[in-house]
């Protein structure tokens, strides 16, 4: 794709495609299948067009954000159907991964091979797509940029990775997951997920400015890469968005491949490595710049402001719950008998958890059950619920409290459990006490700080 570069020679009044600089027979063929396939993903997948909405987006509807996978739902579901055997639809799930995005990708294979075949046979006496080959990877870069911030500013605020909850800090490590442990790690280390975010957001702002574009394709290749080789490594269902993110920053700096090369491989002397011009004007350039930095400002004061809200509402920021931590249960009374804490009691609670957005309580066994729990610090009243299982369900009654406080880390409560009277009396236990939330730098350690 160094051909994109292709310059026009006027001679007496007349354009004339430089010799030289005409496309070879696979580079054309090879741009036209890049062409179609990259726009069709580029135009498929909602959230990479919808950041430059920036502010506005938190007021889009649902709808709005998922017209487009919605719109190409059906053509998948048929393909998975008859070419696959598989039911491809959508699930709510946040995964990136799902059947039927395979199916849909397989699907813009198929389309682009075949457009390329139709484009080849109609366009076959043209020499070169330069000036295309221009808007096309300015059209990347500018969605490349996008999607820098967005995801850079989920890590530079960071709330993409929490910290590991309550519940997290008692399973033993052999429960977890893959992504799990991925996001436990960063997210124990808030300034590393900070500096990873700076990264992605430097590398992102740098892509709306066509001076110093191509220093942020190599940041951005970098980044994905290094995102993309977690997400196959732990399994992260973004593996689809990560790959094609990086394949879009090699685009990017394709036609810069010979500058790069000379420079940081054969060591000679060359041209400074900037971004195919738009215009052949100097005045329409400046104003083309102009408007991809403002665009830049724009989408990155939406991935921001939407980075910011969510840090108050789901991150560090948000308040703790009235009986926030882990309280042991030293004491657990049933119709006025105690239960020993055995791990072949079904009944007695080892543990009860209050995290920021989630209530559970542990068996004897050491399974964790989920509720909700709705705390009165009023009427001195707490309810525990089961979460429904479907969006149309009731909440399931599980328990009712009324509890008593007589020390900030001792809680009493009393009340009724499955319909049988019960009393618990706990005793909070001191978070500080796990090593993981202990002393985070040492400047000096003399054996290494390991459990």
């Amino acid at each position: 794709m160094n051909a994109i570069a292709t310059e026009v020679l006027e001679r007496d009044g007349e354009d004339v495609v430089d010799p030289s600089l005409r496309w070879s027979l696979p580079a054309r063929i090879g741009f036209r299948f890049c062409f179609t396939y990259l726009m069709l993903f580029c135009l498929t997948f909602a959230q990479i067009l919808f950041v430059f909405a920036g502010v506005a987006m938190r007021w889009l509807p649902d709808s709005a954000i998922r017209w487009q996978m919605e719109a190409v739902e059906p053509v998948a579901r048929w393909a998975g159907e008859h070419v696959f055997g598989v039911d491809a639809m959508i699930h709510e799930s946040g995964s990136g991964d799902q059947t039927i995005i395979w199916v849909l990708i397989f699907c813009m294979l198929v389309v682009a091979a075949v457009g390329t075949v139709i484009w080849t046979v109609l366009d076959r006496r043209r020499t070169d797509y330069a000036v295309l080959g221009r808007w096309f990877v300015t059209f990347l870069r500018l969605c490349l940029g996008g999607q820098m911030l967005w995801y850079g500013f989920a890590k530079a605020v960071p709330i993409q990775m929490p910290y590991p909850s309550l519940t997290t800090l008692l399973e033993p490590y052999g429960n977890l997951g893959m992504t799990d442990v991925l996001w436990n790690q960063v997210g124990a280390s808030p300034s590393y997920q900070v500096l990873l975010g700076i990264a992605e957001v430097l590398g992102g702002l740098l892509l709306f400015w066509p001076r110093t574009a191509t220093v942020g394709a190599m940041l951005s290749l970098v980044s994905m890469a290094q995102v993309f080789v977690l997400n196959m490594t732990y399994d992260v269902p973004v593996k689809i968005l990560s790959f094609h993110l990086m394949l879009i920053s090699l685009v990017v700096l394709a036609p810069q491949a010979r500058r790069l090369a000379n420079v940081l491989v054969l060591e000679q002397p060359s041209e400074p490595a900037t971004q195919p011009l738009l215009f052949r004007s100097v005045r329409a350039n400046r104003i083309a710049a102009a408007l991809q930095v403002a665009l830049g400002l724009w989408t990155c004061s939406g991935a921001a402001w939407n980075a910011w809200d969510a840090w108050h509402e789901y991150g560090y920021g948000a308040p703790k719950p009235a009986l926030y931590g882990i309280w042991n249960v030293t004491e657990f009374t049933v119709d006025g008998h105690p239960l020993p804490p055995l791990t072949t009691e079904p009944t007695r609670w080892q543990r009860l958890v209050f995290d920021t957005f989630a209530t559970s309580y542990q068996r004897m066994d050491g399974t964790f059950v989920p509720t909700l729990a709705d705390v009165d610090t009023t009427a001195r009243t707490l309810t525990m619920t089961a979460p429904p299982t479907t969006p149309d369900a009731r909440p399931t009654a599980v328990a009712t409290f009324t509890f008593e406080q007589p020390a900030p880390d001792r809680l009493s409560l009393r009340g009724d459990l499955g319909g049988r009277p019960v009393m618990l009396t706990l005793e909070e236990f001191d978070l500080n006490d796990f090593p993981l939330r202990g002393p985070r730098f040492h400047w000096i350690q003399e054996i290494p700080n390991l459990n």
